[in-house]
């Protein structure tokens, strides 16, 4: 089914983002700062980060929120970070669960974790169950590249005989989810890494300076109070 097309419209506090993605860079803050740390402090402390970001989400009115955890290029860094990165993902899912489940939030992945390792994936697939039934959308970016995610729809479209915008779209990771509108990136980079390519099409993109770690809910309400400010015209003039 084809949405209806958007129209020109300026954003207001109480016609917000319904889904908002953060692409953050987390173990950095160390080498930033010239702290002689081991960067899965950076890691640990962007997990305390997002504790913070999901409580504050319903507050704000958000209904989605969408966080890069762990990209298919990240299999490149060193193998005792990504053993890091693994160990802090098992202690996340098993610690923030009865969390996720008390504060009514719905846990959805996007990217192929079905390749991480088995007790990971049974750990996932757990808390996908348990928290299917929320109203507020935490979606965690695991072993994902927008590359590869448009590669996969595309091809499955043409297998199924037909190749078009809404057929690709609704192949997507994020076909179950409202459309893209604020596109955050942390820590001072300027680009998008393999983040969402397709759904960003028309997404406002946010930048800013602040750390990952440090980035808390009142720089959530200041990326907010920038997007109310923004008109969006979605191709039209």
């Amino acid at each position: 089914m084809t949405s209806p097309p958007r129209r020109k419209r300026k954003s207001s506090a109480s016609d917000g983002p319904v889904l908002l993605s953060i692409r953050r860079e987390r173990g950095r803050e160390a080498r930033w700062r010239g702290l002689h740390l081991p960067r899965a402090v950076g890691h640990q402390r962007g997990v305390e980060s997002v504790r913070r970001l999901v409580r504050a989400a319903r507050s704000m009115g958000l209904e989605c929120l969408t966080l890069y955890a762990f990209s298919s290029e990240n299999w490149k860094r060193p193998q005792d970070e990504i053993s890091d990165l693994m160990g802090l993902l098992r202690r996340f899912i098993k610690g923030d669960l009865p969390e996720f489940i008390a504060n009514d939030v719905r846990l959805k992945i996007i990217g192929d974790y079905k390749a991480l390792e088995p007790d990971i994936v049974a750990m996932l697939e757990d808390a996908l169950e348990q928290t299917s039934g929320g109203s507020i959308t935490l979606a965690v970016a695991l072993n994902y590249g927008s590359q590869q995610e448009i590669a996969r729809a595309a091809a499955q479209a043409a297998a199924e005989g037909e190749v078009s915008v809404d057929s690709i779209a609704a192949r997507l990771d994020t076909a179950d989810l409202p459309p893209l509108d604020l596109l955050i990136r942390t820590s001072g980079e300027v680009r998008l890494s393999n983040f969402l390519l397709w759904q960003a099409a028309y997404a406002e993109m946010y930048f800013t300076d602040v750390l990952w770690p440090d980035f808390t809910p009142a720089h959530l309400e200041q990326a907010l109070a920038v997007f109310a400010g923004r008109e969006r015209r979605f191709g039209g003039r």
